[in-house]
């Protein structure tokens, strides 16, 4: 028994047309049945198949955020490398 399959049109961006294409060519899958993949994969997980969130910062990377807009704890620019190291070095003492 045949199942009928309908058409379907996606509008996206060539170049991630062409690496996700590539990607999963080399899964041994085509657009058409990735797709599938995903749609039954959502109604399995009734949603999204996978997390979708903001990406927050976390509190050390806030800190830093706030003691940059004051100024404080800023370290550099730097001429060379090994003026960046020494200066990381310092810091951890």
């Amino acid at each position: 028994m045949s199942v009928k399959k309908e058409n379907m049109t996606l509008r996206m961006e060539p170049d991630l047309k062409a690496q996700a294409s590539e990607l999963f060519k080399s899964l041994g899958l085509d657009l058409s049945t990735a797709t599938g993949i995903f749609y039954r994969q959502a109604l399995r997980c009734h949603g999204l198949p996978f997390e979708v969130k903001l990406d927050e910062p976390n509190a050390v990377t806030y800190a830093a955020m706030e003691a940059a807009e004051k100024g404080e704890d800023i370290h550099g620019p730097f001429d060379s490398v090994e003026d960046l190291m020494e200066d990381l070095h310092r810091s951890e003492d």
